[in-house]
C-alpha cells in the first residue's frame, strides 16, 4: 500500500516548517492578549538570515554569530516585522519543548528591541526557564 501514513488533518503530516511556524504564531498569540499593538506587526519565519548581500559582499552585521532572530522596523508603508529563523533555532534545540522555549523567548527579545522595552516587561516570565 502506497500514499500517505496520515491525513493532512493529522499533525503527523505536518512539516517541520509548518510546526515551527505554529510556534512562533502561539508565542505571538500570548504577548498580543497583553500588547495589542503588536496586532500592526507582522511575523515571519525565513530559513536562515542572510549571510552577504545581493553583490556577493558578507554582512558585517552577524560579527561571526548566526542571529536567532531579527526586526525590520516600518518604513514606507509597510508595517514592522519581527523575524525568526527556523534553522538556527532547531539546530540549538533537542525536543519541541526546548524549541517553542527558545521562540518563545527570540520572539519575546524581538518585540521587546523593536517597542524599546525590556524583555521582562514584554513578558514577566521571560528568562525564568
Amino acid at each position: 500500500m502506497r500514499g500517505p501514513v496520515a491525513p493532512p488533518q493529522v499533525p503527523l503530516s505536518a512539516s517541520r516548517a509548518e510546526v515551527f511556524t505554529d510556534l512562533v504564531q502561539d508565542s505571538v498569540e500570548r504577548l498580543e492578549r497583553r500588547l495589542p499593538q503588536l496586532a500592526d506587526v507582522e511575523f515571519l519565519v525565513l530559513e536562515v538570515p542572510r549571510t552577504q548581500s545581493a553583490d556577493g559582499v558578507p554582512d558585517p552585521d552577524f560579527g561571526g554569530s548566526v542571529p536567532l532572530g531579527g526586526i525590520i522596523p516600518a518604513r514606507e508603508g509597510k508595517p514592522a516585522r519581527v523575524v525568526v529563523y527556523r534553522r538556527p533555532v532547531e539546530i540549538r534545540t533537542k525536543s519541541r519543548d526546548e524549541r517553542a522555549a527558545l521562540v518563545h523567548e527570540v520572539v519575546v527579545e524581538q518585540v521587546a528591541e523593536l517597542l524599546g522595552l525590556s524583555p521582562e516587561s514584554v513578558d514577566p516570565r521571560y528568562g525564568e526557564d
